[in-house]
């Protein structure tokens, strides 16, 4: 099966059902930064990462691209091509080597049909990915890129070993990369790191991007939602 059995939402189908699905399944392996969907493609096809991830990204008819997430091996991607029939809407591209495999969508909706559970856990995956986008509606409209950048540093952060009042961005972020994910421009997320390093809010190291008081940044944040 090809470790179809090791994606968590197929872990309760019977081995035999799984292997009868899994025939019907194409497997596809990716080098790193390489392209899997592109916006606009007419696949409808559902993608399972046995391995590796990918990154989801918008880009617009003027080329400028916002990255709106991340999703690692063991999830899945493309279930709204395969349910409503649309063109794809967004770009996906691998962040590392990648093994994927492609169920065509009527596999897909058969398996929704034939296991209410697996279509349960699928709508919380997509009220889970609403939500998400909603709060990034949000956040473009009632936040300045500044406070954009407090929010995404805090998001991508995780707590630092041995430092309980720190958190580290790790791999360290690049400021490109960092603009697209909040709707700017490289100079703006530039500037305002420097502003947040002199401000000793934040510090390269090594490992990554060190926050040295997220709590300070959480503040604003809460300042600038509450308009305080």
């Amino acid at each position: 099966m090809d470790q179809l059995d090791s994606i968590p939402l197929l872990a309760g189908i019977p081995g035999d059902a799984l292997a009868t699905i899994a025939r019907q399944c194409n497997w596809v392996s990716y080098d790193d930064h390489e392209l899997v969907v592109d916006y606009a493609d007419t696949t409808t096809d559902v993608r399972f990462i046995l391995s590796g991830g990918v990154r989801v990204i918008f880009r617009a008819p003027s080329g400028k691209e916002m990255i709106l997430g991340e999703i690692g091996d063991g999830m899945f991607f493309g279930e709204l091509a395969a349910i409503d029939g649309d063109i794809r809407s967004a770009n996906v591209t691998t962040t590392a080597k990648s093994r994927i495999c492609a169920m065509p969508a009527s596999v897909f909706r058969k398996l929704l049909a034939d296991y209410p559970d697996v279509a349960m856990t699928v709508m919380q995956v997509l009220t889970q990915r609403i939500r998400q986008l909603n709060m990034r509606v949000a956040e473009h409209s009632f936040l300045d890129a500044k406070f954009r950048l407090y929010n995404e540093l805090i998001r991508l952060s995780r707590p630092r070993s041995g430092k309980p009042d720190q958190r580290i961005v790790s791999p360290p972020p690049n400021q490109s990369e960092l603009a697209e994910r909040i709707g700017c421009r490289r100079e703006v997320v530039s500037r305002e790191i420097a502003r947040l390093k002199t401000d000793a809010i934040v510090e390269a190291s090594r490992g990554g991007l060190v926050l040295l008081k997220p709590e300070t940044l959480s503040r604003l944040l809460t300042s600038a939602w509450t308009g305080e």
